[in-house]
């Protein structure tokens, strides 16, 4: 399957867009440029926050309430831009829980934190 944003499920990004003050055609390319600026970060986010589930796709960790705003001040995102990103991580998160079992789980630590998904070595 061809995964439109990286790791990020399709369905995901098209949940967020249609919650999304940003547009169906702007998002996956949002969803890129968080990509391509998260991956090299892998490391790092590995050492400073809790990873909840990996595979060879996928990375997803939970970080502090926050994180996305700082990061799409980084990358000169507008909020309703950076808020897209974090719906659709969250989105993705959800989906991902309900595929695990864990969805309560995923859906109650969203209430104190945010999360982010980053692309694996496999497409």
């Amino acid at each position: 399957m061809t995964r439109t944003g990286g790791p990020l499920d399709g369905n995901a990004i098209v949940l967020a867009a249609a919650k999304a003050s940003v547009s169906g055609e702007r998002l996956p390319e949002l969803v890129e440029q968080a990509q391509a600026t998260l991956g090299p970060r892998r490391e790092e986010y590995a050492r400073r926050y809790e990873c909840v589930h990996g595979d060879e796709t996928q990375e997803v960790f939970f970080v502090e309430e926050g994180h996305w705003a700082e990061l799409g001040e980084e990358l000169g995102l507008t909020r309703r831009e950076w808020a897209a990103l974090r719906r659709v991580h969250a989105e993705h998160l959800k989906q991902l829980g309900g595929d695990l079992d864990r969805r309560e789980e995923f859906e109650t630590a969203l209430d104190v934190r945010e999360v982010v998904v980053i692309g694996g070595t496999s497409p």
